[in-house]
């Protein structure tokens, strides 16, 4: 059982939305939230897979919470040893395990990260660090994007300590604008604790394009990150995730509202059939995180520019299984001025970036 009592800011009550459980993993780390009633008897419990599952099928972020508890879960007593709960965990493919007493008031909560070694993915992680960032002119005139500062280290930096703190130690960094740059400051990465190679681009081939240069290809699937997106996403979680679905690619999603300054009006004829003030309309947009097994390499050219998009537009052509990963996490890209603008400050306010993007 866990040696502190954290586990208790992860209780919410059953009238609790969904935003106020993502607001919970978030903040609490622990990849659960505990649903209770007012004596504080488990009702359920909600994972990220729960609310990924939910946004898929048109709920929000105002849905009742109630809409995705898992009522029936897996519980013990605080009877069962470490090797008994790691079973359980393995058994029922869990990583939490609510600890309750005999009339279900939760006591504790079982980690599977608290009774187990970490995990290491031998995956190829491949960062796209080529574009020339010029919406970010002139600060990318004589720095590669990558290796602009937030919090007081590059881009890049937080996006590969955060994959290595994962288990993720095989890199591939695809450069062109000012590559030398990033090359001089990352070497080899054994500095970083981790393999780094380069895809040296000798025009720039898009978000996609770098992938046909990994020679020889993977055995495993690829994990694909943009080098200016900063973000909570796991990317161990997409990649069991894409596994799981056994699909050829994932991509990670996410939902963005967009709220219509002016009042809508829907016609039928010459009449007016609905109204709606200012609506707010939703989307799913690219987060810029992917899994892509080695044969997505196939449909490439080599040496040839070719944008992820595209990819994915000829993947699904081609019959592939294709997946989304909806994600509530956390999110920042750094391509925009705005958001840029937004990390400066927070560089100088000196947060770090786990408890700000967005």
């Amino acid at each position: 059982m866990s040696n502190h009592e954290f586990w208790r800011s992860s209780i919410l009550p059953l009238n609790s939305t969904i935003k106020d459980a993502v607001k919970v993993l978030n903040d609490v780390a622990l990849k659960i939230v505990l649903i209770a009633d007012e004596f504080g008897v488990l009702v359920g419990t909600v994972s990220d897979g729960d609310i990924r599952r939910g946004l898929l099928e048109g709920l929000t972020l105002e849905s009742l919470i109630d809409k995705v508890t898992h009522r029936n879960a897996l519980v013990v007593n605080s009877e069962k040893n470490d090797e008994e709960i790691k079973y359980l965990m393995i058994k029922n493919r869990i990583h939490q395990i609510p600890i309750v007493d005999d009339k279900n008031h939760i006591i504790g909560l079982h980690l599977w990260d608290e009774i187990s070694a970490p995990k290491t993915y031998p995956n190829t992680m491949l960062i796209m660090a080529g574009g020339k960032g010029t919406r970010l002119y002139p600060q990318t005139e004589y720095c590669p994007k990558p290796l602009l500062p937030i919090a007081g280290k590059p881009i890049l930096e937080h996006i590969i300590n955060r994959a290595k703190a994962e288990g993720f130690s095989n890199f591939f960094l695809a450069v062109h604008y000012l590559s030398g740059m990033i090359e001089d400051y990352f070497g080899d990465g054994s500095h970083f604790g981790v393999s780094i190679k380069y895809l040296r681009e000798e025009s720039a081939l898009g978000t996609a394009g770098a992938l046909t240069l990994l020679e020889p290809l993977p055995a495993t699937p690829i994990v694909v990150t943009n080098g200016d997106v900063l973000t909570d996403i796991s990317y161990a979680e997409i990649l069991n995730y894409h596994q799981e679905k056994k699909s050829q690619a994932t991509m990670a999603i996410r939902i963005h509202e967009f709220q219509n300054p002016f009042g809508v009006v829907e016609l039928k004829g010459h009449e007016i059939s609905r109204y709606k003030e200012k609506p707010i309309l939703r989307s799913y947009i690219n987060a810029g995180v992917y899994v892509l097994d080695p044969l997505c390499i196939g449909l490439l050219k080599k040496s040839q520019y070719c944008d992820m998009s595209t990819l994915f537009e000829t993947l699904i052509q081609s019959t592939k299984r294709v997946t989304a990963y909806p994600t509530h996490e956390k999110w920042l890209d750094i391509g925009r001025p705005a958001d840029f603008q937004e990390a400066q400050l927070i560089t100088e306010q000196k947060v770090e970036p786990q408890k700000w993007i967005k």
